[in-house]
């Protein structure tokens, strides 16, 4: 760990440990989620806000729940994420003339502005913690992540079935 330009020892994790793939990814994970949510702090949104913003701009005019579900976020925690776009200006949502029931978001031009700004951000955050990795290194473990995370989750198998995005 460095502390003020100085390297400071940290406990280290226990040797069975550090042999998990899973303990490893869980430890990363849980970095990186931190280090994003202060990385977006300053706009006034979080990755949870960047993720609904993405899929809106995928698929304009997508209902609430299938954003939810896209996510696999929780839909009643979905709409106080889509307030808060909304208040931000970023997204619209309109009720649906044919199923009053169903609302529709889609990104405001602000709402553009705002994604290719996060995702500059997460571009960033993703450079810094693959710096170790050459670009081969890079491709690889994105292959693996990607065939692991289709694997466990339909909602990340890549369009067309292949590994590759």
């Amino acid at each position: 760990m460095i502390v003020e330009n100085r390297v400071v020892s940290a406990p280290r994790a226990p040797s069975d440990l550090l042999k998990s793939s899973a303990f490893l990814l869980k430890r990363l994970g849980m970095r990186e989620k931190e280090r994003a949510l202060q990385a977006f702090e300053p706009t006034g949104f979080g990755p949870y806000h960047y993720a609904i913003l993405s899929v809106v701009d995928r698929e304009p005019s997508k209902s609430q729940g299938a954003i939810a579900d896209a996510l696999g976020y929780d839909r009643s925690q979905l709409v106080g994420w889509l307030d808060e776009l909304e208040d931000g200006g970023l997204v619209e949502r309109k009720r649906d003339p044919d199923d009053r029931r169903r609302q529709s978001v889609a990104l405001t031009p602000e709402g553009k502005k705002a994604l290719a700004r996060f995702r500059a951000i997460t571009a960033q955050l993703e450079d810094e913690l693959l710096a170790p990795l050459d670009e081969r290194q890079r491709t690889v473990l994105h292959e693996l992540l990607l065939e692991l995370a289709a694997y466990h989750d339909p909602r990340c198998a890549p369009a067309g079935g292949t590994a590759t995005p």
